[in-house]
Formats: C-alpha cells, sequence, structure tokens
C-alpha cells in the first residue's frame, strides 16, 4: 500500500483477535489455492476465480474485490511487476515466471492479507534466491518481534524495517520505499504505516493489541517503481525482477502470531 495519512490505532481485544484469525486462515488457505494454481498456460485471471470461490466457499469475502475500484480478488503481478497486477484472461504464465499472489480475505468484519511469490517452472537462480531472500527478511522480522515481545523489550517499526533491508541489502537487493507494510483489522489498510526500511529504536512502538500486515517488497535492482497506465499495476524502474512476501502478524497477550501462515 501507499504511504498513509491516518494516525490513530485501534488496539484490538481477544475477540477481535479471534476473528483475525479465522480470516487469517481463510486468506492463507486461498493462498495455497492460488499458488498450486500456478502453471504453465493458465491464465491469471482463472487463477484469481479460484481464490475467489475459496474464500466466498469460506463464508468471507474477498477483501480486494472492488477496494477502490480495483477489479479482482487477487492482485496478481509477474516478473518486473511489483504489486497490484490486475487478473486477465490475456495474460498467461509461462514456464520461468515470478508470479506474486496478494489476497484478502474479510470475515465477520475483520480482514487478513497476505502474499507470496511462486517460482513457475524453471527459474534463473538470481530469480530463485530473490525470493528466498524476500520470504527470510519477513522471517527474520517475525522473529525480531516475538523475541521483543515475549521478553517485554521495546519494539518500534524503525526496527522491524532496519531488520528487514539490512537482510536484503547484505545479499545485494533493494527494497521498494514507496509502498509499505500497514495496520490491519476491520479496514484492510490501518494505521500504522510499517516501513520495509527504518532506523533502529525509531517510529511507533509495537505493543500488545496491535495487528500489523509485514510485506518485504524486494528488487534485485534498484528499489524504484512506477505505475502503469491503467492506475494500478506497479512496477520495477530498471525492468529488474521483484519479490513479494506478506503475512497478517497479531501481536496478542499470549503470544505474536502469524495468522496467515499455512504450513
Amino acid at each position: 500500500m501507499p504511504i498513509n495519512q491516518i494516525k490513530m490505532i485501534e488496539l484490538k481485544n481477544e475477540s477481535q483477535f479471534a476473528k483475525m484469525k479465522i480470516a487469517g486462515r481463510i486468506t492463507g488457505e486461498a493462498l495455497k489455492v492460488g499458488e498450486e494454481a500456478c502453471k504453465p498456460g493458465v491464465t491469471t485471471k482463472q487463477i484469481d476465480e479460484m481464490i475467489h470461490d475459496y474464500i466466498v466457499k469460506q463464508g468471507a469475502t474477498p477483501s480486494f474485490l472492488g477496494y477502490g475500484g480495483f477489479p479482482g480478488s487477487a492482485c496478481i503481478s509477474l516478473n518486473d511487476q511489483v504489486i497490484h497486477g490486475i487478473p486477465s484472461r490475456d495474460t498467461v504464465i509461462k514456464d520461468g515466471d515470478l508470479v506474486k499472489l496478494d489476497v484478502g480475505a474479510t470475515y465477520d468484519g475483520y480482514n487478513g492479507d497476505a502474499a507470496r511469490t511462486v517460482l513457475v517452472g524453471e527459474v534463473s537462480a538470481e530469480a530463485r534466491e530473490l525470493a528466498l531472500r524476500t520470504k527470510e527478511s519477513f522471517w527474520e522480522a517475525f522473529r525480531l518481534i516475538e523475541k521483543r515481545i515475549e521478553a517485554g523489550d521495546t519494539l518500534r517499526l524503525g526496527d522491524i524495517g532496519h531488520t528487514i533491508e539490512s537482510y536484503v541489502n547484505r545479499y545485494g537487493f533493494s527494497v521498494v520505499r514507496k509502498y509499505v507494510g500497514h495496520g490491519i483489522g476491520r479496514n484492510i489498510h490501518e494505521s500504522p504505516d510499517v516501513p520495509n526500511y527504518g532506523k533502529p529504536g525509531r517510529g511507533q512502538r509495537v505493543t500488545v493489541g496491535m495487528a500489523i500486515a509485514v510485506e518485504p517488497m524486494v528488487n534485485i535492482g534498484s528499489g524504484e517503481v512506477k505505475e502503469l497506465s491503467d492506475g494500478w499495476t506497479v512496477v520495477t524502474a530498471d525492468g529488474s525482477l521483484s519479490s513479494h512476501y506478506e503475512n497478517t502478524i497479531l501481536v496478542t497477550d499470549k503470544g505474536v502470531i502469524a495468522s496467515t501462515y499455512i504450513e
């Protein structure tokens, strides 16, 4: 999401987290459906329809469908497309593609949001490394959140962003700065912004009761991006490959949970 101007943060209680856990599970399962469908010859619209049907069958609503006028239930972005790719019957998955699936589900008024990068067939070693490091940068951040919260130590958003950026920079990759993670709950996008960069010890403090979507967007080349004329699709400015990985994180008094992660 682009940088948010809303500042109020809604802390969640046990009842709200319970609904978010269900929304998260449905989101994660819908992503699994999409991942399994990413095969050569399948269109991105077909994948979108499978994800839509799964979410609806679970008694939930696709969070993205109609959001700001978006025409799909999932954002499906290929190769140099970073985020917000529009599903199309004209876009056919090919061997070697890097497919980014971004999915949200609303259950009983609360949302889950998650994204995965799918490697289709034989991809380049560099593309495989990019996807791996993007995913691992999320889990580096998750482990930091878990450790600090469980110990009762101070954790700030700058600590999370610094962890992500320093990890991917170590492998020669760049984070996207124009788009960031976000708070989540009754709305798919809430405060606070959760950048994938930052300075340790700076920014909003992360506390029990918060729900955030942490979503590294990582490029092989520079972190610069641009939006296409369709008003949605964001691509790398230099045409390099991009990867995306996201989970909704619930910071509860019983522990830190990646609610959208399905093993």
